[in-house]
């Protein structure tokens, strides 16, 4: 899997490190990938696939969230989605992971208005946040997303978290979302979370941590302080 740098996507990456919303902090992640593998990443995957494989039950050879198993183009989809997360979340291991992990969502409408709908707060935060774009924060998104990997053409996937053994789980979160936009014709994943994460558990360590917080408040002492990021944390 190879990063894509694609600026409209950084833009937004990089203002979702970590956004005060009064309660809570937001943290995301929006990040594009190549599916041209390469190095561990080849070795990894041809590893999984034996593995995913001899996993099989009968019913998922003809049947499972990401297509048949007995398939090679959905074992594969099924290795992007996995390898997409170790690379993501590089702290944790992905790789026992299974087609029951994952679920396809509907389609892009439903995920686009679940996603709106718990980043209403954020997106009045962007909007009193100098210099970080003029259009609308879910309208950039979008406008983002579509640009990278061409939204009409993608299947969307989620990740079913266990809440023990990856971030999604870790204390103070209060709730979360992720999403891949998986385009199989341009060989191209988006991936899209993002997690409320209390400041009750988390008191002031997010802030310390990134160097970066966009306020709710529109406190421009506070955008001055911490200035804007140079890099996103990967």
């Amino acid at each position: 899997m190879k990063f894509l740098d694609l600026a409209s996507l950084s833009r937004i990456n990089t203002f979702l490190d970590n956004v005060d919303v009064g309660e809570y902090y937001v943290h995301g992640d929006l990040e594009a990938y190549s599916c041209k593998l390469a190095g561990l990443d080849r070795k990894l995957c041809k590893n999984l696939e034996e593995d995913v494989e001899a996993d099989c039950s009968p019913l998922q050879l003809s049947k499972s969230p990401v297509g048949p198993l007995a398939e090679s183009s959905s074992r594969k989809t099924l290795i992007y989605l996995i390898l997409t997360l170790n690379h993501i979340y590089p702290d944790y291991d992905f790789s026992l992971l299974r087609a029951h992990h994952f679920k396809k969502e509907s389609g892009v409408e439903a995920v686009e208005e679940a996603i709106d709908g718990h980043l209403l707060e954020v997106s009045k935060v962007w909007d009193n946040t100098p210099s970080v774009g003029e259009a609308p924060f879910l309208d950039s998104i979008w406008t983002a997303l579509d640009e990278a990997i061409v939204l009409k053409e993608c299947d969307v996937y989620s990740y079913k978290s266990d809440l023990e053994t990856d971030p999604f789980g870790e204390d103070g979160n209060v709730w979360a979302f992720n999403f891949f936009f998986y385009n199989k014709k341009m060989k191209r994943i988006a991936y899209f979370s993002c997690r409320g994460i209390s400041k009750s558990v988390a008191g002031n360590a997010a802030a310390e941590d990134s160097g970066l917080t966009y306020n709710s408040d529109n406190d421009e002492d506070t955008v001055t302080r911490y200035g804007m990021a140079n890099e996103m944390d990967l």
